[in-house]
């Protein structure tokens, strides 16, 4: 099965992926590597949609979806990581100073999993951090081995899926995710 990716510059398509059922409710929208903590904890409620709006209206745009037809079925966020807070991590290391784009969240909607789409993701975000001049590409999913990860918490990705991207492992980190080490995978771009 082919899923189409674009840049995600639909706040409706990023809400059907990261946004809440309830308007009111206060979760993720996926700010939470991309905000500074006091900012992250002050966005409530739907001021954390009206700021992923504003996002989508930038560029370049939060991240990218993948569509089946026009139907969004997938999210990844990838942005350079000097804006997230993968750059001032003291759990993930930073290996130097090249400019580098960091990818942390793939998520794929319920009913659509199994079919492919978390790898056009990665594929995806892969070409959207090139075509935006990124020299590298970094991830930091984690390193479950055969063990099964609960869908919830596997929005950081799976190292075999790196892997079969064309990532190689970097580092350690001392992060730990749902009880599984994360490692740096990483994608040179030049």
């Amino acid at each position: 099965m082919t899923f189409d990716v674009r840049p995600a510059s639909v706040l409706e398509d990023v809400r059907a992926l990261v946004g809440p059922k309830s308007p009111g409710a206060n979760v993720c929208w996926c700010l939470s590597y991309r905000l500074p903590s006091k900012l992250n904890n002050q966005l409530r409620g739907p001021a954390r949609g009206e700021y992923v709006g504003e996002l989508c209206r930038r560029q370049p745009p939060p991240g990218v979806l993948a569509y089946d037809g026009d139907e969004p079925v997938g999210w990844a966020a990838v942005a350079p990581r000097s804006g997230t807070s993968f750059a001032r991590s003291r759990t993930i290391p930073h290996l130097d100073d090249l400019p580098v784009w960091s990818l942390w969240c793939i998520r794929v909607r319920p009913g659509h999993r199994g079919q492919g789409i978390s790898h056009a993701l990665i594929a995806g975000a892969v070409e959207f951090a090139r075509s935006h001049g990124a020299p590298v590409i970094e991830a930091y999913p984690l390193d479950s081995g055969e063990a099964r990860v609960d869908t919830t918490m596997a929005y950081a990705g799976i190292r075999k899926n790196f892997e079969r991207a064309g990532f190689t492992h970097a580092a350690d980190t001392t992060s730990v995710l749902a009880g599984h080490p994360r490692v740096l995978m990483r994608l040179d771009l030049r």
